[in-house]
C-alpha cells in the first residue's frame, strides 16, 4: 500500500459514497486507475465493506454506553465473544488489556433498556461483573484514520 492508497482510503472514509472520478481528480488519477486500485484494495481486504452513518438519537438509540466485562476466573473469552456479538445492542465490542477482558460500546433507546441490556450482559456465562459508562455527549466519533500520521510526534 502506497501513499495514493492511503489518499484514496481517507476520501473513501470522508465519503464512502465518492464516484471513482471524485476519487481520481482528490488524488491525481484518472477513474479508471482508481477503479482498480479500490478493486485490489477491497481484494487484500484493506477494504471490507461500505455503510451509511447513522445519527443514533434520529433512529431512536439516545442513550449509549461503554461497558466494561470482567471475566469469572473460568472465562472462555471466544465464548463470551460470542454471547456478545448475539446482543443486537451491543455496536462494537473490544478485547482489552487490564482487568476487564472486553469493553463493549452499547446503543439503546432510554436508560431502562440499558438496565435491561445490563441484566443479559451479567447473565453471560463468563460475565462476573460489569463496570458501566454512560456517554453524557460524543465529541466526534469514527473519524478517518490512515495511518499516515502514525507515530508522528510533535
Amino acid at each position: 500500500m502506497d501513499a495514493l492508497d492511503r489518499q484514496i482510503i481517507a476520501a473513501l472514509r470522508a465519503n464512502g459514497r465518492a464516484t471513482y472520478a471524485d476519487l481520481g481528480r482528490q488524488v491525481g488519477l484518472s477513474a479508471s486507475a482508481v477503479h482498480e486500485r479500490v478493486g485490489k484494495l477491497e481484494a487484500s481486504g484493506v477494504i471490507v465493506g461500505y455503510h451509511a452513518v447513522v445519527d443514533p438519537s434520529a433512529v431512536g438509540l439516545g442513550v449509549t454506553a461503554l461497558i466494561g466485562i470482567h471475566p469469572t476466573d473460568i472465562a472462555d473469552d471466544n465464548e463470551v465473544a460470542d454471547a456478545l456479538s448475539e446482543l443486537i445492542e451491543v455496536e462494537s465490542c473490544y478485547r482489552v488489556a487490564g482487568d476487564e477482558s472486553f469493553i463493549v460500546k452499547v446503543r439503546v433507546a432510554t436508560v431502562d433498556d440499558l438496565e435491561r441490556s445490563l441484566g443479559r450482559l451479567r447473565r453471560i456465562h463468563g460475565v462476573a461483573r460489569t463496570r458501566t459508562t454512560v456517554v453524557l455527549s460524543t465529541r466526534f466519533e469514527g473519524r478517518p484514520n490512515t495511518g499516515d500520521e502514525a507515530g508522528d510526534v510533535t
